[in-house]
This record gives structure tokens, C-alpha cells and sequence, in this order.
């Protein structure tokens, strides 16, 4: 029989008419297996007109997941990727050693107006992976398995689990599902995880003699990872975990095992804007003018565009 070692709720940020609940890290707990970040967006509904725009940001020895439940959103990086993500798919971006991206709304969803929900995750690449090259994989729904387990509806996005494998290109041994299910529906954790935790999106659930509800995070006792979780109210969750990489240090968007490797980045970051984004070591994603800052840097003038002529990657 499993056990919970805490259960985790989100913590709300408003950014403008759209709320973010960040639940990994914190101080209690700073990742479940390669996880090392975990958000919860939205849901929000945008007006016509409105929308996400996050600039060009870097980042280094991680790997982002965008996974959305509803709406959709535009993905372009230095590697020439301009990708829009749709509910059910997977975009994968590998970090490794240095990529510049940014997320916003396509035009024609801003000038509809459209309703968002989603998860983004961070997962820490193995120590001997950190400094590989940039990578993009992008999965559509369709090509990911899916299955019924005891009445709930499974999508598994990373990793294996129940006998399924996911096409994902992963680097370490993890598990990461989406999981609808009515009330009355039951299933046993999956075998083979070092480490577990499960997220309810919505409706409520009973695991380990617990009951969570909307916005709840269980994460189970390290290496007690077998047990039950019982729908008590129709809910969507997400299921994640996997083998524990070792400590991980993280500022800002940069993951490493070494604090020097983080100092370095930053200041190629500072070095890249101060050089327009020319034959530095962090590249702009083609058609994209703006940047985010250090946190606690200047906010940038507009450094040149990528053309043709003058390609950053």
C-alpha cells in the first residue's frame, strides 16, 4: 500500500488577465523524479484581440514540455522552429547546452479570442546530458497511446507505463499521462518509478487514504509507489514521476548540477544582448525582435531582426 509524502497545493500568480499556479519547485520539494518544474496554466479566456506573448528567453540543461488541455499556442526558437501546439500534442524542447525561445498566441487565435488551459513542465536532463545540443519534437495527439485503465482514459505523453511507450524522444527513465476519468473509476499506480506524484487538474480523487481535490498535488513516499487511486468526482489529472537525477540547482530558466555552469549562462545571456544576438552564444528565433532580461536587468531596446542575410542560427 502506497504513502503520500506531502501533498502540494499551486501557488497563483496573475499576469494579466491569466493566472498561472506554480506547484514544483518549492522549498519542500524540488522535483519528483526528472520534474523540476511544474505549471499550471490558466484556464483563462482571452478576448478578441488579447493574448500570451512571452518574449525570447534562453535556457540551459532542461528539457520544456508544453501540453495543453485547451486553445493553443505558437512555439519559435534559434533553431528556425515555428511550431503551434494544439490540445493532445507534445512539444518537446531539448535545452542542453544553450536555445533561445519564446511562446505566444498565432494571429488568427488572438483575433478569435480564445479559451487556454495547460500544463508546462521543466525536466532535468541527466548530469552526463546537460551540455548536448538543442533539439525540437513535436508529437501530435494521434501518435501518442492511448488506453483504458479501470475506467479512466489515458494519453501517455513521456516515458512508459502499463506496458505503453510513448514516441517522445526522453533521456532518462520517466513517466508523464493525462488521465480523464468519471467517478467510480480505479487504477493502480504504474510499476517501475522511483518516484511518483499525481495532479488533480479538476474533480477530486482518494489515493493512500487521502482525499484531494482541484489544484492538488500527492506525491508518494519515495520507493512506495504501489497502490490505488480511486475517482470519487469526474477529474482530469496528470500523472508524472520517474528516476531522481540527484540535486539539480536553478535560477531564472537555467538548470544545472554545477551553480558556475548557471553564472556562465547568464553571462553569455548579457553578453548575446549586448552584442544584438551577432555571433554570440545565445541566438534570436527567426522573426522575433524583443527579449526578457535577467531578472533585475535593464528591459531591452529591440535588437536586430533574423533575416536571411543575417542569420543567428
Amino acid at each position: 500500500m502506497s504513502s503520500l509524502e506531502r501533498i502540494l497545493e499551486g501557488k497563483s500568480k496573475d499576469l494579466g488577465g491569466f493566472s498561472v499556479a506554480r506547484i514544483l519547485p518549492v522549498a519542500q520539494r524540488r522535483h519528483v523524479g526528472p520534474f523540476v518544474f511544474y505549471d499550471q496554466m490558466g484556464p483563462a479566456q482571452f478576448k478578441p484581440g488579447e493574448g500570451i506573448d512571452v518574449r525570447p528567453h534562453p535556457h540551459i540543461g532542461l528539457a520544456t514540455v508544453t501540453y495543453l488541455f485547451d486553445g493553443e499556442m505558437d512555439h519559435r526558437d534559434c533553431l528556425g522552429v515555428h511550431q503551434t501546439v494544439y490540445p493532445g500534442d507534445v512539444n518537446w524542447m531539448t535545452a542542453g547546452k544553450g536555445v533561445t525561445h519564446s511562446e505566444r498566441t498565432g494571429d488568427e487565435a488572438r483575433a478569435k479570442g480564445m479559451f487556454l488551459h495547460g500544463i508546462q513542465v521543466w525536466v532535468a536532463l541527466p548530469e552526463d546530458q546537460q551540455e548536448i545540443d538543442a533539439e525540437f519534437h513535436h508529437h501530435g495527439a494521434g501518435e501518442l497511446p492511448a488506453f483504458d485503465i479501470g475506467g479512466a482514459q489515458f494519453r501517455l505523453i513521456l516515458g512508459e507505463a502499463y506496458g505503453h511507450t510513448s514516441p517522445v524522444k526522453v533521456y532518462s527513465p520517466i513517466v508523464y499521462a493525462h488521465i480523464e476519468a468519471k467517478a467510480g473509476a480505479e487504477f493502480d499506480l504504474p510499476e517501475g518509478h522511483d518516484e511518483l506524484a499525481i495532479h488533480v487538474v479538476s474533480g477530486s480523487i482518494q489515493t493512500a487514504s487521502e482525499t484531494l481535490t482541484g489544484g492538488q498535488m500527492a506525491i508518494y513516499a519515495p520507493g512506495e509507489t504501489t497502490g490505488r487511486v480511486t475517482v470519487t468526482e469526474d477529474a482530469r489529472l496528470m500523472l508524472l514521476g520517474g528516476q531522481p537525477l540527484g540535486e539539480r540547482f536553478m535560477e531564472w530558466n537555467f538548470v544545472s548540477t554545477s551553480r558556475e555552469r548557471i553564472e556562465e549562462a547568464k553571462a553569455d545571456w548579457r553578453a548575446s544582448i549586448a552584442g544584438g544576438f551577432r555571433d554570440t552564444y545565445f541566438h534570436m528565433p527567426v522573426d522575433e525582435r524583443e527579449y526578457i532580461p535577467l531578472p533585475g536587468d535593464p528591459e531591452p531596446g529591440e535588437p536586430p531582426a533574423c533575416t536571411e542575410e543575417n542569420p543567428t542560427s
